[in-house]
């Protein structure tokens, strides 16, 4: 089964209560892959997403947390640290270097995920991007996965 890594802004989408329409849709189409999808791949996370999620600071936090126990999880070690910090220095994520996006991208292309999913347009799932991040991640010795949105991976 392909590997999906599960970035916080997902389940930040499935636990979400704003009510504009990006919001909505984006809640909608998460909470729909998560029926539909899931168990069509193996699912994992980082220690990183247990972070954020746990913060005091997010709304709905054990909801969240509840979710999230259903995903394998991966290892921020010394190789996902490493190549978070090169991607910071080399422009192709925002710092800080030990956490948020850039460690959420070294974690899936480090344990050789197949796709990244992510509601985070900016930083992750931007096809302007892309090809420096790949860029980057080769320089480095890795695949980068493929950066999505949950409604771009139905099978």
């Amino acid at each position: 089964m392909a590997r999906v890594y599960l970035e916080t802004s997902f389940f930040s989408a499935c636990v979400g209560e704003r009510r504009d329409a990006r919001s909505v849709y984006s809640r909608h189409q998460s909470r729909q892959w998560w029926v539909h999808q899931r168990t069509a791949y193996d699912i994992f996370i980082s220690s990183e997403v247990l972070r954020e999620l746990s913060s005091p600071r997010f709304r709905n936090r054990e909801e969240a947390l509840a979710l999230a126990r259903d995903a394998g999880l991966l290892a921020v070690n010394d190789d996902v640290l490493g190549l978070a910090k090169v991607l910071v220095r080399e422009k192709a994520m925002p710092g800080p270097e030990e956490s948020g996006d850039a460690v959420h991208l070294a974690a899936a292309v480090v344990h050789g995920m197949d796709f990244l999913l992510t509601w985070n347009q900016r930083h992750l799932a931007n096809p302007n991007k892309l090809p420096h991040l790949r860029d980057v991640c080769l320089r480095a010795g890795f695949v980068t996965p493929a950066l999505t949105t949950p409604d771009a991976l139905w099978r």
